[in-house]
């Protein structure tokens, strides 16, 4: 063994170095991903994004309302439950704030939640400043950014949702349904929550029916639902609903009520509409453009 090793011992100083420097530079070269293990990450029963519109559409007061309404559910005590009810007792979530195709904002990164004191630190953070809004109307980036927030995030959840909410149809970016459906053929649930309000500002790029929308072109994945808001009364009932229902790994199966309420609110599952127009959003806002040129 010994007569393997002298040759080695006598290389020059100047081999010894290049070696080292070179094997270094291996080091430093790699990915962090090629250096993290997957099985180090933190196991947790779901990884949540939400991913909240903020586009122009929306009134200050709206933006305010709801961010008011994400914060009061994650701190609710249904909420908190529902958490402290899976099977590891906790979840990670992020939330951040979109509009156009190149605007997203993380408002809080990659946080666990496991019991209500960590859900109000989440809160006092998501809260610390004003929402800020911005133009344009992209579902697709938005969905698209929310899919790589999963990448290297440090967690491993037993599922993974994305949770968008927005007030109108998509008019920038991608197609929205092909991109769904891009990134529900990796495992991840989309849900949605149409805001279908009157209140805010006035918009020409509305489409009837944005819950039919959402069915159709937004959500998918295993249970995917939406909870339509016709009223902002009804926003922080149907933000702690969903939230519930995402963390309990219910399908909601049922049949929408006739005539929902605040406490009442409809779960509408995904569907496909034969000949369902997915690109009306970009229609709309074309045609508008060309009528602005003219």
């Amino acid at each position: 063994m010994s007569s393997r090793i002298l040759p080695l011992a006598a290389a020059t100083r100047g081999c010894r170095i290049l070696l080292l420097t070179g094997l270094l530079g291996l080091l430093s070269a790699a990915p962090l991903s090629a250096q993290t293990h997957p099985e180090d990450d933190e196991v947790v029963d779901v990884e949540l994004v939400l991913a909240v519109d903020v586009s122009l559409s929306m009134s200050p007061g709206e933006l305010a309302i709801q961010r008011d309404g994400y914060a009061a559910a994650l701190v609710h005590e249904e909420v908190v439950r529902a958490i402290r009810d899976g099977v590891h007792g906790k979840i990670a979530v992020t939330y951040f704030e979109w509009a156009g195709d190149f605007m997203q904002h993380v408002v809080v990164p990659w946080t666990r939640i496991s019991s209500e004191a960590e859900a109000q630190a989440f809160v006092a953070q998501m809260t610390a400043n004003p929402p800020q809004s911005a133009r344009r109307t992209s579902i697709s980036g938005a969905l698209l950014y929310a899919d790589k927030l999963f990448d290297d995030n440090g967690f491993r959840g037993l599922k993974r949702v994305i949770d968008v909410s927005g007030d109108g149809p998509n008019n920038q970016g991608e197609p929205v349904d092909l991109t769904r459906d891009d990134i529900i053929a990796k495992g991840i649930t989309i849900n949605g929550l149409p805001l279908m309000t009157s209140g805010g500002f006035a918009s020409s790029f509305d489409v009837d029916d944005l819950d039919v929308y959402y069915q159709n072109c937004v959500i998918g994945g295993p249970g995917a639902f939406v909870i339509p808001v016709n009223d902002w009364a009804q926003f922080p009932e149907a933000i702690r609903r969903k939230l519930v229902l995402e963390l309990a790994g219910v399908s909601p199966a049922w049949p929408p009520p006739a005539a929902p309420t605040a406490q009442d609110l409809p779960v509408v599952l995904a569907q496909a509409t034969p000949g369902f127009d997915c690109l009306i959003g970009e229609k709309i806002w074309q045609n508008r453009q060309r009528y602005w040129e003219n």
